[in-house]
């Protein structure tokens, strides 16, 4: 089987997808970056009409709260579309069953908890990380040059160096959707294009995520002091997560500092990923009492977040609400007020993070009683895991395994 992945180096799903298949070896071609334009102009136009016809896949089933990303995609054959990097990790465990050493573990306990911190990265984490670059980085990030050398592969020249100029503008915009919300009258040394926006009635939330980021780091560098990897001896898909979320401030020039700084065992261990370190790791995987720091921190962070957007959800289809996501965002609907570790904050209803939560509450519920017992000897809060009304039918866990 022959595999493309569709990307650019600023996406953190994409650094995840590729630390996954060089984990275990798997052969890829990194488009547009790698093709040449004809190639990457007639796989654009591909993705466009599968996304159209919606026949791209999300493993094993694309529900109704899901919506299509903008990138990454995994390609097979030339035509078969995935998405939602967690999806397929679990569509190439599917398609290598025999493998000793699968992206999610078959043990219930160590499966469950690699769930948890890999949707704990993807949702909670991708906030933090995208606030570092945008905002804690805003003078000094590249990624805008970046992006625009990937994808003079597909475009012209003048096209991809004015996309150079428009996504920085365009990510600082999205600030506040995603999550990062600057007090009144934020100035920094920036065009003021690109100057973090605050939001009419909306709390700011800087404080709230820079004390998040250095809580995650903190107990990263405990766990890491440990062992080599978050469950033990043989990475999993939960690091593959916080890999592709942090790492992806590695050429953020303020905030790598800050992290070398911070937790300088977690940033030579994120480096040594990226250099392909992980891809002999091999041996057993184990709850070590040095998680539980990082759980902690998830619990506080991801977990009441998720069970408030639920319950906004829930709400707000009573109300007879049918946008939501970034489009109700910007238009000023299906909003909620929240609290998390203190601080209030103001968000929009995000269906594909409902979609994440229920799949938890569901894989939680299907645990036999001793792995929930032991889980709950190690999780804190484990409580916020029942499952809403809505999710108690499902009768098993739909996604992730």
């Amino acid at each position: 089987m022959k595999l493309d992945v569709w990307g650019v180096e600023a996406s953190p799903f994409l650094l995840k997808l590729e630390a996954l298949l060089n984990y275990r070896g798997i052969g890829f071609r990194r488009l547009p970056r790698d093709g040449g334009r004809w190639h990457n102009m007639v796989t654009a136009l591909r993705l466009r009409r599968a996304r159209k016809r919606g026949v791209v896949q999300r493993y094993p089933v694309m529900g109704r709260l899901d919506e299509y990303p903008a990138v990454p995609y995994l390609i097979a054959d030339g035509r078969e579309f995935h998405y939602d990097s967690s999806a397929i990790a679990l569509w190439l465990d599917s398609q290598q069953a025999a493998s000793p050493r699968p992206f999610y573990p078959p043990d219930p306990v160590c499966g469950f908890l690699a769930s948890l911190i890999d949707e704990a990265f993807d949702e909670f984490g991708l906030y933090m990380v995208h606030h570092q670059r945008w905002v804690c980085s805003a003078a000094d990030n590249v990624m805008g040059e970046m992006t625009a050398r990937e994808m003079s592969r597909l475009l012209p020249s003048p096209f991809a160096a004015r996309l150079g100029v428009d996504l920085p503008r365009r990510q600082v915009r999205r600030c506040p959707y995603l999550f990062s919300v600057a007090p009144q009258g934020y100035s920094a040394d920036v065009e003021p294009s690109r100057v973090p926006p605050s939001r009419s009635g909306f709390p700011p939330t800087h404080a709230l995520l820079e004390e998040s980021w250095r809580l995650y780091l903190a107990a990263m560098e405990q766990l890491l002091a440990e062992q080599p990897w978050l469950l033990g001896d043989r990475f999993t898909v939960a690091d593959a997560s916080a890999y592709g979320q942090l790492s992806m401030n590695l050429v953020d020039p303020t905030s790598a500092a800050a992290l070398e700084q911070y937790a300088p065992r977690t940033f030579r261990w994120l480096l040594a990923i990226r250099e392909g370190s992980h891809r002999d790791s091999a041996g057993e995987l184990v709850v070590s009492p040095g998680l539980q720091p990082l759980l902690a921190i998830i619990m506080k962070t991801f977990a009441p977040l998720m069970v408030q957007n639920e319950r906004a959800y829930m709400q707000a289809i009573e109300a007879g609400e049918t946008s939501f996501n970034e489009a109700a965002f910007d238009a000023g609907k299906a909003l909620y007020d929240g609290e998390l570790m203190g601080h209030p904050f103001r968000s929009v209803v995000k269906t594909f993070q409902v979609g994440v939560w229920r799949e938890l509450c569901a894989r939680w519920r299907g645990l036999d009683e001793a792995a929930r017992g032991e889980l709950e000897q190690t999780l804190p809060d484990a409580h916020l895991l029942q499952a809403s009304d809505e999710a108690q039918g499902l009768t098993s866990w739909s996604g992730r395994r």
